[in-house]
């Protein structure tokens, strides 16, 4: 269904506008990604990083707001037709936004530090999902904007261990013996990245999924 609906957007003008509007969300909340992990993990220094992550959401929430709008207007002038492409699009705009909204999150996580993280015991706790989510940024991407169904599967795959990594993390956060601000700041981050991991997936498993099924990615459904 999805690679009939990409092909079918592309050859519309109109589709095709909000097709790269969308993409240019995932770009830019991946960079926000990026640019928030450098200072978060490793203390990287960039002048008016704040303003500029600050600027991003906004252009984001712009997007999604003018996307959503011009879908609706399409639809009220032509209510028959490019339905169900433009309700998948409805619904990826907004977990694409709130990707904007978490990393956004765990900028304000490094105002909340009372010292830098301490980049050993991320690791120990961590060890390597932060990475793990660059990589989900591009196969969500690939999947999305190629309709390639193996890599929208293999994000799910992500997606279960991920989720339980970060569940695992929580819990023994609770029990450790670190200053509650470390703690605290490192539960945040625990999840912020969970629910990241969560919209990357459900963007994905979008050209996977009956439209019905958005976001209820049902792992079963693969393994039968």
């Amino acid at each position: 269904m999805f690679r009939n609906l990409l092909s079918f957007w592309k050859g519309k003008d109109f589709l095709a506008q909000v097709f790269d509007e969308f993409k240019s969300m995932l770009d830019d909340t991946e960079f926000m990604y990026k640019s928030v992990c450098a200072r978060l993990l490793d203390n990287v220094e960039e002048p008016g990083l704040k303003q500029k992550i600050y600027d991003i959401d906004q252009k984001v929430n712009h997007l999604q707001k003018d996307i959503r709008k011009r879908i609706v207007e399409h639809l009220s002038l032509q209510p028959t037709v490019d339905v169900t492409a433009c309700l998948v699009l409805m619904s990826v705009v907004k977990d694409a936004e709130r990707l904007g909204d978490y990393c956004k999150n765990l900028y304000e996580v490094t105002e909340l530090l009372a010292k830098p993280i301490n980049r050993e015991l991320f690791t120990r706790y961590f060890d390597g999902i932060d990475k793990d989510i660059l990589t989900l940024f591009e196969q969500t991407k690939g999947a999305f904007i190629e309709a390639d169904e193996d890599k929208a599967r293999l994000t799910w795959e992500y997606k279960t261990r991920l989720t339980k990594d970060c569940n695992r993390i929580v819990a023994e956060l609770a029990k450790c013996d670190l200053s509650v601000n470390e703690a605290v700041c490192l539960v945040l981050v625990a999840r912020y990245f969970k629910r990241l991991v969560a919209h990357l997936v459900n963007i994905s498993t979008s050209v996977i999924l009956p439209l019905s099924d958005l976001d209820y990615f049902d792992e079963k459904r693969w393994i039968e």
